[in-house]
Protein backbone atom coordinates (compact mmCIF):
# COMPACT_ATOMS: atom_id res chain seq x y z
CA UNK A 1 0.00 0.00 0.00
CA UNK A 2 1.11 3.66 -0.61
CA UNK A 3 -0.41 6.57 0.83
CA UNK A 4 0.79 10.54 0.87
CA UNK A 5 -1.10 12.81 3.15
CA UNK A 6 -0.92 16.29 1.55
CA UNK A 7 -2.58 19.42 -0.53
CA UNK A 8 -2.97 20.32 -4.28
CA UNK A 9 -2.79 23.90 -4.88
CA UNK A 10 -2.50 24.13 -1.10
CA UNK A 11 -6.04 22.65 -0.18
CA UNK A 12 -6.49 19.40 1.56
CA UNK A 13 -9.56 18.63 -0.45
CA UNK A 14 -6.96 16.93 -2.94
CA UNK A 15 -10.50 15.39 -4.68
CA UNK A 16 -11.37 18.75 -5.94
CA UNK A 17 -8.15 19.06 -7.82
CA UNK A 18 -8.07 15.49 -9.37
CA UNK A 19 -9.05 11.48 -9.86
CA UNK A 20 -6.96 8.30 -10.57
CA UNK A 21 -7.74 4.92 -12.08
CA UNK A 22 -5.43 1.83 -12.17
CA UNK A 23 -4.07 3.09 -15.22
CA UNK A 24 -3.84 7.11 -15.01
CA UNK A 25 -4.13 10.14 -12.99
CA UNK A 26 -5.02 13.14 -13.54
CA UNK A 27 -4.12 16.22 -11.67
CA UNK A 28 -4.39 19.61 -11.77
CA UNK A 29 -1.63 21.26 -9.69
CA UNK A 30 1.63 21.46 -11.72
CA UNK A 31 3.87 22.31 -8.29
CA UNK A 32 2.96 19.30 -6.99
CA UNK A 33 5.53 16.31 -7.09
CA UNK A 34 4.62 14.30 -9.90
CA UNK A 35 6.77 11.39 -9.18
CA UNK A 36 5.68 10.86 -5.79
CA UNK A 37 2.11 10.93 -6.97
CA UNK A 38 2.86 8.23 -9.94
CA UNK A 39 4.97 6.17 -7.88
CA UNK A 40 1.83 6.58 -4.52
CA UNK A 41 -0.70 5.49 -7.29
CA UNK A 42 1.34 3.52 -9.41
CA UNK A 43 0.07 4.98 -12.82
CA UNK A 44 1.54 8.03 -15.17
CA UNK A 45 0.40 11.45 -13.99
CA UNK A 46 -1.36 13.91 -16.05
CA UNK A 47 -0.92 17.54 -15.45
CA UNK A 48 -3.53 19.40 -16.63
CA UNK A 49 -6.50 22.33 -15.78
CA UNK A 50 -10.18 22.17 -16.48
CA UNK A 51 -12.29 24.76 -18.12
CA UNK A 52 -10.26 27.09 -16.95
CA UNK A 53 -10.15 26.21 -13.31
CA UNK A 54 -8.20 24.09 -10.94
CA UNK A 55 -11.30 21.96 -10.13
CA UNK A 56 -10.20 19.48 -12.41
CA UNK A 57 -11.12 16.77 -10.28
CA UNK A 58 -14.97 17.90 -9.79
CA UNK A 59 -15.71 17.53 -13.40
CA UNK A 60 -13.48 14.16 -14.90
CA UNK A 61 -14.79 10.53 -13.91
CA UNK A 62 -13.14 7.99 -15.53
CA UNK A 63 -12.28 4.05 -14.95
CA UNK A 64 -9.32 1.86 -16.37
CA UNK A 65 -11.01 2.44 -20.06
CA UNK A 66 -12.20 5.47 -20.20
CA UNK A 67 -11.78 9.17 -19.34
CA UNK A 68 -15.39 11.21 -19.29
CA UNK A 69 -14.87 14.95 -19.89
CA UNK A 70 -17.58 17.66 -19.90
CA UNK A 71 -18.23 19.68 -23.21
CA UNK A 72 -16.48 22.94 -21.81
CA UNK A 73 -13.35 21.88 -21.60
CA UNK A 74 -11.05 24.02 -23.39
CA UNK A 75 -9.58 22.60 -26.42
CA UNK A 76 -6.22 22.73 -25.38
CA UNK A 77 -7.29 20.74 -22.03
CA UNK A 78 -8.83 18.51 -23.93
CA UNK A 79 -5.33 17.74 -26.41
CA UNK A 80 -3.47 17.58 -23.07
CA UNK A 81 -5.78 14.95 -21.90
CA UNK A 82 -6.10 13.06 -25.08
CA UNK A 83 -2.19 13.34 -25.89
CA UNK A 84 -1.40 12.06 -21.99
CA UNK A 85 -3.13 9.02 -22.44
CA UNK A 86 -2.14 7.87 -25.92
CA UNK A 87 1.49 7.44 -24.47
CA UNK A 88 -0.32 5.14 -21.89
CA UNK A 89 -2.22 3.21 -24.11
CA UNK A 90 -4.51 3.66 -27.38
CA UNK A 91 -7.31 1.60 -25.98
CA UNK A 92 -8.21 3.87 -23.35
CA UNK A 93 -11.11 6.35 -24.85
CA UNK A 94 -11.28 9.83 -24.51
CA UNK A 95 -14.80 10.54 -23.79
CA UNK A 96 -16.68 14.33 -24.50
CA UNK A 97 -20.28 14.01 -22.75
CA UNK A 98 -23.23 16.58 -23.72
CA UNK A 99 -24.41 17.67 -20.65
CA UNK A 100 -25.32 20.57 -18.75
CA UNK A 101 -24.30 18.91 -15.48
CA UNK A 102 -20.59 19.36 -15.91
CA UNK A 103 -19.41 18.21 -12.46
CA UNK A 104 -19.57 14.70 -13.75
CA UNK A 105 -16.80 13.54 -11.08
CA UNK A 106 -19.76 14.70 -8.59
CA UNK A 107 -22.16 12.81 -10.55
CA UNK A 108 -20.24 9.42 -11.19
CA UNK A 109 -18.99 6.33 -8.93
CA UNK A 110 -17.21 3.99 -11.23
CA UNK A 111 -14.45 1.32 -10.82
CA UNK A 112 -13.72 -1.04 -13.67
CA UNK A 113 -16.80 -3.68 -12.23
CA UNK A 114 -20.11 -0.99 -12.60
CA UNK A 115 -20.88 2.42 -12.56
CA UNK A 116 -23.56 4.56 -10.14
CA UNK A 117 -24.38 7.91 -12.03
CA UNK A 118 -26.98 10.70 -10.74
CA UNK A 119 -30.23 10.64 -11.99
CA UNK A 120 -28.92 14.32 -13.31
CA UNK A 121 -27.32 11.65 -16.26
CA UNK A 122 -29.84 9.31 -16.84
CA UNK A 123 -30.08 10.59 -20.31
CA UNK A 124 -26.30 9.38 -20.95
CA UNK A 125 -26.47 6.32 -19.11
CA UNK A 126 -25.59 4.33 -22.75
CA UNK A 127 -22.69 6.26 -23.95
CA UNK A 128 -21.44 6.04 -20.33
CA UNK A 129 -21.91 2.47 -20.15
CA UNK A 130 -20.28 1.98 -23.40
CA UNK A 131 -17.34 4.08 -22.77
CA UNK A 132 -16.29 2.54 -19.43
CA UNK A 133 -17.17 -0.67 -20.74
CA UNK A 134 -19.65 -1.36 -17.53
CA UNK A 135 -22.94 -2.10 -16.35
CA UNK A 136 -24.36 1.48 -15.49
CA UNK A 137 -26.89 2.11 -12.53
CA UNK A 138 -29.05 5.34 -12.57
CA UNK A 139 -30.05 6.27 -9.05
CA UNK A 140 -29.31 9.36 -6.30
CA UNK A 141 -28.01 8.53 -2.85
CA UNK A 142 -28.75 10.04 0.26
CA UNK A 143 -31.63 12.05 -2.04
CA UNK A 144 -29.01 13.72 -3.16
CA UNK A 145 -27.96 13.77 -6.98
CA UNK A 146 -24.26 14.37 -6.24
CA UNK A 147 -23.23 10.75 -5.84
CA UNK A 148 -19.76 11.09 -6.79
CA UNK A 149 -19.04 13.41 -3.90
CA UNK A 150 -20.90 10.78 -1.51
CA UNK A 151 -18.78 7.96 -2.41
CA UNK A 152 -15.62 6.83 -3.87
CA UNK A 153 -14.72 3.70 -5.39
CA UNK A 154 -11.91 1.53 -6.64
CA UNK A 155 -11.59 -1.97 -7.39
CA UNK A 156 -10.43 -3.22 -4.43
CA UNK A 157 -13.12 -1.14 -1.98
CA UNK A 158 -15.44 2.08 -1.50
CA UNK A 159 -15.39 5.03 1.08
CA UNK A 160 -19.02 6.44 1.57
CA UNK A 161 -20.05 9.22 3.54
CA UNK A 162 -20.55 8.25 7.07
CA UNK A 163 -24.35 9.29 7.16
CA UNK A 164 -25.17 7.41 4.31
CA UNK A 165 -28.71 5.36 4.90
CA UNK A 166 -28.16 1.75 5.26
CA UNK A 167 -29.79 0.97 1.84
CA UNK A 168 -27.69 3.29 0.25
CA UNK A 169 -24.81 1.61 1.30
CA UNK A 170 -26.24 -1.88 -0.14
CA UNK A 171 -27.16 -0.01 -3.21
CA UNK A 172 -23.28 0.93 -4.08
CA UNK A 173 -22.05 -2.29 -2.68
CA UNK A 174 -24.11 -4.60 -4.62
CA UNK A 175 -23.49 -2.54 -8.02
CA UNK A 176 -20.00 -1.70 -7.84
CA UNK A 177 -19.33 -5.82 -7.13
CA UNK A 178 -16.74 -4.59 -3.92
CA UNK A 179 -16.55 -4.03 -0.37
CA UNK A 180 -16.70 -0.80 1.23
CA UNK A 181 -17.18 0.99 4.29
CA UNK A 182 -18.09 4.68 5.78
CA UNK A 183 -15.87 7.33 6.87
CA UNK A 184 -14.75 10.95 6.80
CA UNK A 185 -11.91 12.92 5.49
CA UNK A 186 -9.93 15.64 6.65
CA UNK A 187 -10.77 15.68 10.40
CA UNK A 188 -14.84 14.88 9.50
CA UNK A 189 -15.26 15.88 6.19
CA UNK A 190 -18.14 13.97 4.96
CA UNK A 191 -17.28 14.13 1.09
CA UNK A 192 -15.43 11.74 0.80
CA UNK A 193 -14.40 12.20 -2.81
CA UNK A 194 -13.33 15.34 -2.06
CA UNK A 195 -10.33 14.91 0.51
CA UNK A 196 -9.04 11.71 -1.75
CA UNK A 197 -7.99 10.06 -5.31
CA UNK A 198 -7.93 6.72 -5.09
CA UNK A 199 -6.93 3.67 -7.35
CA UNK A 200 -6.30 0.05 -6.02
CA UNK A 201 -2.46 0.57 -5.46
CA UNK A 202 -2.62 3.52 -3.31
CA UNK A 203 -4.35 6.81 -2.82
CA UNK A 204 -3.75 10.60 -1.95
CA UNK A 205 -5.38 11.85 1.40
CA UNK A 206 -5.64 15.50 3.05
CA UNK A 207 -3.09 16.30 5.23
CA UNK A 208 -6.07 17.44 7.87
CA UNK A 209 -6.98 13.88 7.97
CA UNK A 210 -5.95 12.12 11.38
CA UNK A 211 -5.04 8.80 12.05
CA UNK A 212 -8.32 7.14 12.72
CA UNK A 213 -9.59 8.48 9.31
CA UNK A 214 -6.83 6.75 7.93
CA UNK A 215 -7.44 3.65 9.23
CA UNK A 216 -11.30 3.57 8.17
CA UNK A 217 -9.71 4.56 4.24
CA UNK A 218 -7.40 1.49 4.63
CA UNK A 219 -10.15 -0.69 5.33
CA UNK A 220 -12.86 0.68 3.26
CA UNK A 221 -10.23 0.69 -0.12
CA UNK A 222 -9.06 -2.90 0.96
CA UNK A 223 -5.91 -2.31 1.46
CA UNK A 224 -6.02 -3.89 4.66
CA UNK A 225 -8.05 -7.07 6.38
CA UNK A 226 -10.35 -6.57 9.05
Amino acid sequence: MRVIQTTLNGDPNVGLYGMATDRFAIISDAKANRDEISETLGVPVIVTRLARTDLTGIFIAGNSNAILLPDIIEPKELATITEGIKKISKDIAVKVIGTNNTALGNLIIANDKAAVISTLLEEHKDEISEALKVPVIVSDLMDLSIVGSICISTNKGFLMNMHAEKEDFELVEKNIKVDGDIGTVNFGGPFVRTGLIANSKGYIVGNQTTGPEVARIDEALGFVDV
